[in-house]
């Protein structure tokens, strides 16, 4: 057994296991303190490395990925099942996409260039504890075995069983980069949720379309359900989508993304040994009731980052209490069928102020704030469930296949 160190002499150690976008991201984040050691271990090429995916999050400016920002949009738009339309402009706020492969290069070319950083591309197996850090037992592509010892591990590697939850959803979706034969497109406006596709009976189904150019655009169906799809299942859904409702006319489908996440209100661990925490989705950072997890990716990630510059080691939850109980209660009314779901989004859209309304789903409104968002909301089932939701026992549920949000 080979035995690797990477502990900069006076700094603490630190391995992250994972090159999602929360290991990409917590790596970023030391990097820029530049007083940590840092070795990020990602999968070698084959079927452990999960294809490109898209990630979106809003922000004032392009943040910390300005090189990266494939695109972004000033203007957001829902489509309700009637055919009307809300279009919103969150000003400060712009909606930004990137692309993985290129946020991927971006920090490994910082984790090149710094001398407290190192890639290592292997498989992770065993983390074990130590008495002054963790080991990280792991898997070469030529078949070595490789010792990593560090003083904090911070894994976002998908977890095996889900921590027991009341309820549980699925956000699944497929995606079609598509070049169409006319100008389809406005690239100045970004659908978030298009409500004009055919709603599943348990759950809701909405169109998602981020244009790129006037012949250019990234088209997704989405559903949040209690079961995924079929491949063909979503082509078909995907088709009527662009060609019904859309009427995209000829178009060219140039590369597809699909992926499926839990939204559940199970308790994430965070600190799973002395010197192990969990990040990213396994670690509770996808939001409960809409799938976002990118920016709480960037919270966390940050808190992680400044608390280890200071001496601590933590991984800070990545969404409040006050949050997750919301969360909890319109996940449960989801489920059961209380609310209508393209009506309770839709609405929201159209009487809330925009910025104030994507604080709220960062998580990043005030009580008040929250209270008179509260107050667009079908009151009585929503205080129905939250009474009921103490009673409610936790229970086991299916792990989905592996996938990461694209928000």
């Amino acid at each position: 057994m080979t035995r690797e160190r990477g502990r900069a002499e006076g700094t603490p150690d630190v391995v992250i296991i994972g090159g999602g976008a929360s290991g990409l991201s917590l790596a970023h984040h030391l990097l820029a303190t530049g007083s940590t050691a840092v070795t990020l271990v990602e999968a070698p090429d084959g079927p452990r490395r999960p294809p490109e995916r898209t990630w979106c999050y809003w922000d004032r400016g392009p943040g910390d990925f300005e090189e990266v920002v494939s695109a972004s949009w000033s203007r957001l738009r829902v489509h309700a099942t009637d055919g009307g339309s809300v279009t919103v402009s969150p000003s400060p706020l712009r909606y930004h996409m990137l692309r993985s492969s290129a946020f991927e290069q971006l920090v490994h070319s910082r984790l090149h260039r710094s001398p407290h950083g190192r890639l290592l591309r292997a498989t992770a197996d065993t983390v074990r504890a130590t008495a002054d850090g963790a080991d990280v037992d792991c898997t070469a592509p030529d078949g070595r075995t490789l010792t990593l010892r560090a003083r904090h591990v911070f894994d976002s590697r998908p977890l095996r069983v889900l921590p027991p939850a009341r309820t549980q959803l699925l956000q699944h979706f497929r995606g079609w980069f598509l070049r169409t034969d006319a100008d389809r497109f406005d690239p100045s406006v970004a659908d978030l949720m298009d409500f004009r596709v055919p709603q599943p009976r348990h759950g809701l189904a909405f169109g998602y379309v981020l244009p790129l150019a006037p012949d250019r655009a990234l088209v997704e169906y989405t559903e949040f359900s209690r079961a995924a799809l079929t491949t063909t299942a979503y082509e078909a859904a995907l088709a009527h989508y662009s060609r019904d409702i859309l009427r995209l006319g000829a178009f060219t489908v140039e590369s597809a993304e699909q992926g499926v996440i839990p939204m559940t209100d199970a308790a994430f661990p965070r600190r799973v040994g002395p010197a192990v925490f969990r990040i990213g989705t396994s670690g509770g950072a996808t939001r409960p009731a809409t799938g976002y997890t990118f920016s709480a990716v960037q919270r966390q990630s940050r808190a992680i980052a400044a608390a280890l510059r200071n001496g601590q080691a933590c991984a800070p939850p990545p969404h409040g209490r006050r949050a997750r109980a919301m969360d909890a209660v319109l996940l449960r009314a989801l489920d059961t069928g209380r609310i209508d779901g393209p009506d309770f989004f839709t609405r929201l859209f159209r009487h809330i102020p925009p910025e104030r309304l994507l604080r709220f789903l960062d998580g990043a409104t005030s009580p008040w704030e929250e209270w008179g968002i509260g107050l667009r909301t079908p009151v009585g089932p929503m205080l129905r469930t939250a009474v009921e939701l103490p009673f409610l026992p936790r229970r086991h549920h299916p792990v989905p296949h592996s996938g990461e949000s694209h928000r």
